[in-house]
């Protein structure tokens, strides 16, 4: 079992910057890949970006260039730093951990941005 715990949306001004960040606790040990996705309203849920255990990152091609993911395997932590905020940013924005192919999420921070 795992347990992620997001913090950090808000309502921003159009070119803001907000940093989200994503705590997990419980068999944290068993992570793989985590993740940041994203649901606007009345659209699907879609990945933002993800990084491996070892490091690797990617992107979707909207935020390529403006948000980074990082992760503190120490603190058992994930971050998303987004830059240039726009307002088809705005979304529920979801942490994610796979563990032996299953899915964890946590409950979603609501970002909104302004024009």
């Amino acid at each position: 079992q795992v347990q992620l715990v997001e913090s950090g949306g808000g309502l921003v001004q159009a070119g803001g910057s907000l940093r989200l960040s994503c705590a997990a606790s419980g068999s944290i040990f068993s992570i793989g890949v985590m993740a940041w996705y994203r649901q606007a309203p009345g659209k699907r849920r879609d990945v933002v970006a993800t990084s491996t255990r070892d490091g690797t990152t990617n992107y979707a091609g909207s935020v390529k260039g403006r948000f980074t993911i990082s992760r503190d395997n120490a603190k058992n932590t994930l971050y998303l730093q987004m830059n240039s905020l726009k307002p088809e940013d705005t979304a529920v924005y979801y942490c994610n951990a796979v563990v032996y192919g299953y899915d964890y999420w946590g409950q979603g921070t609501q970002v909104t941005v302004s024009s």
